[in-house]
């Protein structure tokens, strides 16, 4: 059957008019990760081609607000080599959304730019913020030309993109008579010097700039790709120019050179240290070695939970198995938590997200103090700030149920309830006036529905 695409666009338009107006009197500001928010990543590496993901996502947008969900982090959604097949990651016309008949499509591998501004529109409505991934560290797609600063022909010809704008050639790439290299390559693809003017004015400076063109359509933030390739400085001049949350992919675990960066871009940052030594002490049965990194510092978290993202998975790596003491862990600990795709919509109990979310944003607040741990327990207090009155997290790795006496100060004198329903039903303790109670987790025992993990805090809270 053959579908009359004019009409489709006009009924998006009218379906996100609707949700729009149906949704407005009922709005609430949008709440951005360092404000304590949920950011989702939306993508997985090749989600299904077609240009069917973006309108996949606005519908899933609705049952993500509800869930206290309250960002969204986007693919790169400009037109790249690979056309209709490509993840974003290989850029080569910035100003084609999915407008423009070049490398084979007019759609991007996620849909058309309308759809996606029906995405933004529709999370907007919402109360959500919506993420770009910014990819400029590279350029991906041109035609050969004689680069004499090479003595060769190189793949550095954008003269044909069809939007017409960011004509590149080999003078914006390293090297040349600007600078020879920058801080990193990516897959052998031509380089941008960001040093070169013409680069600074199309990404972000000029008034048609990339950076401006994006947030006319309604882009709140930015996730920039592959900072490690290009000074921190740039990331700082995006921002000082159009706004917005931003977070950096430096992938490394020494948490001094992700520090470093912080402080030259002046943006938040994923914490890369953290996800690997949850990874072992997780998977490994090894918490000693999270608490010693926490301890000594060696997780951007412990260091500078404002500007730390976490996470348990996303589409470069997934390494993590025992995800939902993970999970339980970045969602009440400190730092701006983030969501995989997959995870949420597919490999995991939705259900145990969902309350976690609600911990998040209702209980987990203030400074953190580490209660009690050996290999496969852990026990951690949230002190509180705010309008969040703190909690107690339990998280037991063993196959068996776990009760253990801890002492609390803040809680003490006090009636506290276990807010997951991972122990069976309704469950309060009384906690000593010396601080003193005795708190229970479930075995770690997933496909049996037991998830290793409980959560406690004042009884009565929402």
């Amino acid at each position: 059957m053959r579908v009359n695409k004019g009409l489709l666009k006009l009924l998006t338009f009218l379906g996100v008019f609707l949700i729009v107006f149906s949704v407005s009197s009922t709005q609430v500001l949008a709440i951005s990760p360092e404000d304590g928010g949920v950011m989702i990543q939306a993508f997985y590496w090749d989600v299904p081609a077609g240009g069917i993901w973006y309108d996949t996502i606005r519908e899933k947008i609705p049952e993500w607000a509800a869930a206290g969900i309250t960002s969204i982090w986007l693919p790169p959604p400009s037109k790249g080599m690979s056309g209709g097949y490509s993840m974003g990651y290989d850029p080569y016309d910035y100003f084609d959304l999915g407008e423009y008949y070049q490398m084979g499509t007019v759609e991007t591998r996620f849909g058309s730019k309308e759809e996606l501004i029906a995405l933004i529109q529709t999370a907007h409505a919402y109360g959500m913020e919506v993420y770009a991934d910014i990819v400029i560290n590279h350029c991906a797609g041109g035609d050969l030309e004689w680069n004499p600063f090479v003595n060769d022909y190189t793949w550095t010809d954008f003269s044909n993109v069809a939007s017409g704008k960011f004509i590149r050639h080999y003078w914006d790439f390293h090297p040349n008579n600007v600078s020879a290299y920058d801080e990193g390559t990516f897959g052998g693809y031509p380089d941008l010097d960001h040093d070169v003017y013409e680069v600074q004015y199309w990404l972000w400076d000029g008034p048609d700039s990339y950076a401006k063109y994006l947030k006319s359509i309604g882009f709140d933030g930015w996730r920039f790709d592959y900072v490690k390739g290009y000074p921190a400085w740039v990331v700082r001049a995006w921002v000082d120019e159009v706004g917005g949350y931003a977070v950096g992919e430096y992938w490394d675990t020494d948490v001094n050179k992700i520090l470093n960066w912080i402080s030259g871009s002046g943006v938040n940052a994923f914490d890369f240290p953290l996800y690997y030594k949850m990874d072992e002490a997780f998977d490994n049965i090894n918490i000693p070695a999270l608490v010693y990194a926490i301890q000594n510092k060696q997780v951007l978290v412990a260091v500078d939970p404002f500007d730390a993202v976490t996470f348990v998975a996303n589409h470069d790596t997934n390494i993590i198995w025992n995800k939902y003491p993970a999970y339980a862990f970045i969602l009440t600990y400190e730092g701006q938590p983030t969501i995989f795709y997959r995870d949420f919509e597919e490999w995991l109990n939705k259900d145990r997200l969902i309350n976690l979310i609600w911990i998040h944003n209702h209980l987990a607040g203030g400074t953190t103090t580490i209660l009690y741990y050996d290999n496969d327990e852990l026990i951690f207090q949230r002190n509180g700030y705010g309008d969040k009155p703190g909690l107690i997290t339990y998280i037991n790795l063993s196959g068996n149920w776990q009760s253990r006496w801890i002492r609390t100060s803040k809680f003490a004198g006090q009636c506290i309830h276990e807010y997951t329903g991972n122990l069976g039903g309704w469950v309060d303790r009384w906690v000593q006036y010396n601080g003193w109670v005795e708190l229970t987790a479930p075995p770690h025992d997933p496909a049996n529905g037991y998830y290793g993990y409980s959560v406690w805090s004042y009884c009565g809270v929402g």
